[in-house]
């Protein structure tokens, strides 16, 4: 591993952003958690993640930290040090761009370029199934991410099988609303027992959706005009996730830039490609990595 003079590691690590192409929730298990049904793709906006030797048992987030010492990224070095039964430390650097609360999965992804980032530089040998498993520990959507592979998911979003959906280009826009996740799944309203479905290749057709967005958008009137706003201009727009971000699919660059110099508000918004491996990927022991 190459360390530079002010003691960092020299590699930076993205962590991708997600959306859901569709999400469907099918039931509710005993303990609490739900059924889903969905299907992941990456995007090109993504958080910076750099990392710093410490003394070993030290961890820490540079700056300001999300969640301070609960951060998922702390969660996730701690974890992977005891499956290691290695001693090492490490000062985390995050240069965050992914909204919080978006429903574009940021944290979740940090987590498992965590996971990816010091198996890599420590040489710790965890092959990618286990760091798998070490990540739905700290959250549903973490596998996908250290997986890097568009995925359908199932369970709880864990059971992943490689899909490769249309790429094209998103409009993505943020109204500006943090939306906690916990609380959506907890809301009466909340549509429980979809049809399973099976996979397929085509989301935009009638029957798939994503449940959480006429919860969201009752509760939310900043989400609801962005939607609103974003349907006029394709058809394939939607809520990411559990929200508050949404998007929506254009064939080229060109045409998501036009709708985004129309927007009738100032939303942040990014017009980005639809990935369906993530760059993460890059840095998966090639012997493991999915498909290999």
């Amino acid at each position: 591993m190459s360390i530079r003079a002010d003691g960092g590691f020299d590699s930076v690590f993205p962590a991708p952003a997600k959306i859901n192409r569709f999400l469907h929730v099918t039931g509710r298990r005993a303990d609490g958690y739900h059924e889903l049904q969905t299907v992941f793709q990456f995007l090109g906006l993504a958080d910076q993640l750099r990392f710093e030797p410490l003394p070993a048992g030290r961890y820490e987030m540079a700056g300001a930290a999300i969640d301070g010492a609960d951060n998922l990224c702390l969660r996730a070095a701690r974890r992977l040090a005891a499956e290691a039964a290695r001693d090492f430390g490490v000062r985390i650097h995050l240069d965050k761009h992914i909204p919080v609360g978006g429903g574009l999965g940021g944290g979740s992804s940090d987590a498992a370029t965590t996971l990816v980032a010091l198996n890599h530089l420590f040489g710790l040998g965890q092959p990618v199934d286990r760091l798998a498993a070490l990540g739905l520990e700290l959250g549903a959507d973490v596998p996908v991410f250290v997986a890097g592979c568009a995925a359908w998911a199932e369970g709880v979003g864990e059971r992943l099988t490689p899909v490769a959906p249309g790429q094209g280009w998103v409009l993505l826009i943020d109204p500006g609303v943090s939306v906690t996740t916990g609380a959506m799944f907890g809301a009466a309203e909340l549509t429980r027992d979809c049809p399973t479905e099976t996979i397929s290749s085509e989301f935009d057709a009638g029957r798939f959706g994503n449940v959480f967005e006429p919860v969201v958008r009752a509760r939310y009137p900043e989400v609801d005009r962005a939607l609103a706003w974003l349907a006029s201009e394709t058809p394939s727009a939607r809520l990411s996730g559990s929200g508050g971000c949404v998007f929506g699919i254009f064939p080229d660059q060109a045409a998501a830039q036009q709708a985004q110099s129309s927007q009738p508000e100032a939303w942040a918004s990014w017009v980005t490609p639809l990935l369906n491996v993530s760059p993460l990927q890059a840095w998966l022991p090639p012997a493991v990595s999915p498909g290999a």
